[in-house]
């Protein structure tokens, strides 16, 4: 069961008003129009619509309150632990970019994030990739039912993004084959042989 106060950022006993702040903060977050052409996103607003409608309709928040305290209440189940979903925004990253995580599970009580340590088991959660080893950055979602002493694990990789900052070396080999052009093969030098030249035969047709 999705916990719709949780995604709010609010707690059971929020107000309406309150409820609606709420809306409108994360709305902006995730309008499509601020994220066209992006699934996840798309997805995110639905499922805040889909909070707002069930939080601000009073017969269909009492109902969902009743079921929510029922849920609490038998937290500890005799069910295996299930991950349902574990997503991230984006999987190829840069140093220092924004990602969202994303989760969703059942039958545990011990919920473990790695390496950010213990969250709910259902939510969301903004980080920060900053730190990759060999081009990744890995997370884990860890699900324990401390009564059936059971655990599932998932993990996510996301890929390192870095950008080509390499010269272009097309212009290398041109540059390369270039050769020095010989002192001998200069235009001043060819014109200093052929007064030379013109002076000899001066010379000879003159005194010869």
């Amino acid at each position: 069961m999705k916990n719709y106060y949780y995604f709010l950022g609010l707690e059971p006993t929020a107000t309406k008003e309150q409820i609606k702040a709420a809306y409108r903060k994360l709305s902006h977050k995730y309008h499509p129009d601020r994220n066209p052409d992006d699934p996840f996103f798309q997805k995110r607003f639905m499922q805040l619509r889909e909070a707002y409608e069930t939080l601000t309709e009073p017969a269909q928040k009492a109902l969902y309150d009743q079921q929510l305290e029922a849920l609490s209440y038998h937290q500890r189940s005799m069910l295996p632990p299930v991950i349902k979903s574990f997503s991230v925004s984006k999987r190829r990253v840069a140093s220092g970019e924004k990602v969202i995580v994303t989760w969703n599970t059942l039958n545990g009580d011990v919920v473990k994030l790695l390496p950010y340590g213990l969250v709910r088991g259902y939510g969301e959660k903004t980080i920060v990739v900053d730190s990759f080893e060999n081009g990744e950055f890995q997370l884990l979602l860890h699900v324990h039912n401390t009564l059936l002493k059971k655990t599932v694990v998932q993990s996510l990789v996301l890929q390192q993004v870095v950008e080509n900052l390499q010269p272009n070396s097309d212009a290398e080999p041109i540059l390369r084959g270039r050769e020095k052009v010989p002192e001998s093969k200069k235009p001043g030098y060819l014109l200093w042989i052929l007064l030379a030249v013109a002076v000899v035969v001066f010379y000879y047709l003159l005194f010869g």
